[in-house]
Parts: structure tokens; C-alpha cells; sequence
């Protein structure tokens, strides 16, 4: 899944960033040479823990209640990454966290690949698991924080889009190649034996990555720990930065809308690999492991990426008003897609691969509508901090409803579950109905044209 990471420190650095991105010995390099390798870099370790994550325990005999509560809390870091966000500039260059999190975060896989063979494996790769969200998370700040400084707004535009396709490919690299690695070898060295070769793989791939980024990142004059004059001025725009967010107009139904408007999506996020992976007798549809990698890795992510694209052309034609109702209803057909699935358990792959890159299709199409009006809610002075906060409850949007996912299943059914989550939308039908916004907002103007 797609994520907006955003970072409140970033907020006065922008401009900075046209001054130290001309061409010098420290402060410019050819933005090929690090913008699709560090977002490349970025991408992996949160499909690895949002996504990977759930098919490796599904692998490995954890019930769907297990699998969704304990890994619902691993969105925790991106939901509270807003509020350690502009330390970070306190301590060290964004350089230097950007590397440093590399290495952590190839620490932390390879904690997880020297865990899972233990009996206790469940605790343990969770923990490492923690680790790596955390580092992940960190990573994020410093990374899109980095961007914005070692680029000029020209290039920060340009090279927008590469980011975004280097993320996407980061997604169908975890998701599906290295899934696919996974259920390959489990045929003749187990399925621990297989992830543990995975793992093995990605923290060699984190080294490369550290070791790359220290040559390959520009130096920018701008990028430099923040200046604290010790009279609290941090702390004072810190808490300021949360208290105007939280006094804008409507602010409880802004939160509503956020918190809900994804509902449906939350409660099959973490069931979709469950329930292609689990026996036919069980109810779902008794994929293999390579399979769901095909599916889900590469087939379902080629439709979000899709949708997203096609979601951002309509937005931009015909404005958020006319756009919202629209990829509301996109949004919320990926449950009905499921209840449907569960019901007919179709034994072909290829049936399975057009529900699978229909309904990411539509949740790339749905999302967009939810992007734009963030950034909507979010415009002003404060306009980045104000989005990281905004993101902050986003994820909050995925984790709680996880968190429950597995129980309902457990108790009721993948056919029943689905039920449920499609009629989750009535909430966020309701309060959309009420919801302030600019219905122009987003439409592409003469103006910009030009």
C-alpha cells in the first residue's frame, strides 16, 4: 500500500534547498545516482513489515488473530512519527540519519532471519520486527526530509514522480519477488529454512545500500543540525504546530472522515494473504506462497499503481468535489470483490489475478480522494507539519481496525468478516455527507496550464 511520508522539520528547509543544490563538489550530484536508490531503499522495509510480514506467519502456522493484533501494532511508529520528527534535526545531518537507519534497519532483518528458526521465533522476529518499524519510520523523516534539500524546487518537481515509481518498485520487489523467493525454496529447504534465506538476502541488501548512500549522497550546506538557542523556541513551535492543527475548522469531523473513511480497506489489509493462502475447507482459496507473490506482489501492486495514476488525472480535471463521491464508491468495491471471492472460491489463477488487480485498481483510484483532501485540510503556513500529523492519523486509521481483524475472521468466517467490512462504510458515508471542503480544490486552472 501507498503512504505519504511527510516531516515536520521539513517545514522552513525547502527553500534552502535551491541555494545548496547548485552545482558543486559537496553540495550537488546527479539526482540519478541516489533519488530512486534511496527511495528504492525507502519502500522495502515497510512492505516488509506491514505486508511480508503477515504471508511469512501465515507461512509459519500463526492463527489470523495472532498475525493481525501483534502486527497491527506495527504501524505504532508511523502513527507517533510526527512527534519525534523535529528532533532529529537537533542531533545529526539528515545524511547521517538516513545512513544510520540504513544499518539499523539491516540489523533488524537480520535479527528476524536469525530468529526464525527458534521455537520462540513469533516473539522474537516481532521484536526485530519493532525495530525495524522504528528505523523505517526514522528513515522517512530523514530521507523526505533529505530530498527537499539536496534538490532546487525544479528538480524536486521533476523528480517527484521517480520517487513515487522507485517506491512502487521497492512494493512489488517485496511483496512479490522476494514472496516468490520464498515459496520457491520452501519446497526443498522449508518453509523457516526459505524465510530465513529471505531475510539473509535483504539485510545484504541493506548493507549495500548504507555502504552506497555514504559515497552517493550529495553533502548540501543546508543540510546541518538545527541551531537551539536553549530558550525552549523548539519545544514552543512544536506545540504550536499541534495546537493550530487541532483548532481548524470542524476539526472533530476532519478526524472522523480520516479515521474512517479507509475502514473498510483497514479490516482486509491484513486478512487478504490469509485468506489466499489458507485451504479451500477453511474457506479461503489455497494459494501457494509463490502464488499470493504473483497475486498480490505484482498483479495487485501494478493495479494500485494503476489507479493511483488514473485517480490523479481525474482529481486534477474535474476537482475534489466532483472527484470524492466518486472514489468513495472505488474504495470501498475491493470488500465487495472479497465477499464475492469467498463465496465462489474460484480455482483459477487468472480469475483470482483480475479480482486481485480489479479491486487494487480501485483502491488506488479511492485513495487519492483522501490524499487530496489532506492536503486540502492542510493548507497554510504549516501546510508540511500540518500533513505529518494528518498522515499520523492515517495510519492510526489502519492500525486499530487491524488490531480486531483476525478475531472477527477467527470467529465468524472469511464470508461473514467480508460481509462486515463491505458495510463498513456506512460511517464514513455519513460523515463524508457533512464533510467541508473546497469542491474546486485540486482542479487543474488556466492558470496552472500555463
Amino acid at each position: 500500500m501507498s503512504k505519504e511520508k511527510t516531516d515536520l522539520a521539513v517545514e522552513n528547509e525547502a527553500p534552502a534547498a535551491s541555494s545548496s543544490a547548485k552545482n558543486g563538489k559537496s553540495g550537488f550530484r546527479n539526482p540519478w545516482a541516489w533519488v530512486p536508490s534511496l527511495y528504492y531503499a525507502e519502500g522495502i522495509p515497510y512492505a516488509i513489515v506491514m505486508l511480508v510480514s503477515v504471508i511469512m506467519y501465515k507461512d509459519m502456522g500463526i492463527s489470523n488473530t495472532d498475525i493481525t493484533f501483534y502486527t497491527a501494532w506495527l504501524n505504532l511508529p508511523w502513527v507517533i512519527k510526527p512527534l519525534w520528527s523535529p528532533f532529529l534535526d537537533m542531533f545529526r545531518k539528515k545524511r547521517s540519519w538516513i545512513i544510520s537507519m540504513q544499518f539499523l534497519i539491516g540489523v533488524g532483518l537480520a535479527g528476524v532471519a536469525l530468529t526464525i528458526p527458534a521455537s520462540a521465533f513469533f516473539q522474537y522476529t516481532i521484536m526485530f520486527f519493532f525495530l525495524l518499524a522504528f528505523s523505517s519510520a526514522t528513515h522517512d523523516i530523514a530521507a523526505d526530509g533529505f530530498y527537499m534539500l539536496g534538490l532546487d524546487k525544479h528538480n524536486q518537481a521533476l523528480y517527484a514522480g521517480i520517487r513515487s515509481t522507485f517506491y512502487r518498485i521497492a512494493m512489488i520487489t517485496a511483496q512479490g519477488i522476494l514472496v516468490v523467493i520464498a515459496g520457491t525454496l520452501s519446497k526443498t529447504m522449508g518453509v523457516a529454512g526459505a524465510w530465513t534465506i529471505v531475510f539473509y538476502i535483504v539485510t545484504a541488501l541493506f548493507g549495500l545500500f548504507a555502504v552506497y548512500h555514504f559515497f552517493m549522497l550529495p553533502r548540501p550546506a543546508s543540510d546541518k543540525p538545527a541551531v537551539v538557542d536553549g530558550s525552549g523556541s523548539v519545544m514552543k513551535n512544536f506545540v504550536k504546530t499541534f495546537a493550530l492543527f487541532f483548532q481548524k475548522n470542524k476539526i472533530v469531523l476532519i478526524l472522523a472522515f480520516l479515521l474512517t473513511y479507509r475502514l473498510g480497506e483497514a479490516l482486509l489489509l491484513s486478512l487478504v494473504a490469509p485468506f489466499l493462502k489458507d485451504p479451500r475447507a477453511l474457506g479461503g482459496l489455497g494459494l501457494t506462497t509463490e502464488q499470493i507473490g504473483i497475486v498480490s506482489g505484482t498483479v495487485g501492486v501494478a493495479g494500485l499503481l494503476c489507479g493511483g495514476i488514473i485517480g490523479g488525472i481525474f482529481s486534477a480535471r474535474v476537482g475534489l468535489g466532483k472527484a470524492l463521491w466518486w472514489m468513495f464508491a472505488a474504495i470501498n468495491l475491493p470488500a465487495w470483490v472479497y465477499v464475492m471471492l469467498s463465496f465462489t472460491q474460484p480455482e483459477s489463477i487468472y480469475a483470482i489475478c483480475v479480482a486481485v488487480g480489479f479491486e487494487q485498481f480501485c483502491y488506488g483510484f479511492g485513495f487519492t480522494a483522501y490524499m487530496l483532501f489532506m492536503m486540502y485540510v492542510c493548507q497554510g503556513e504549516l501546510k508540511t507539519s500540518h500533513y505529518s500529523i494528518a498522515t499520523g492519523f492515517m495510519a492510526l486509521s489502519m492500525m486499530i481496525p487491524r488490531m480486531f481483524a483476525g478475531k472477527i475472521e477467527d470467529m465468524l468466517g472469511y464470508q461473514t468478516f467480508f460481509i462486515i467490512a463491505a458495510l463498513a462504510v456506512v460511517p464514513a458515508f455519513l460523515i463524508t455527507r457533512m464533510l467541508p471542503y473546497d469542491p474546486d480544490f485540486g482542479k487543474k486552472t488556466a492558470e496552472d496550464a500555463k
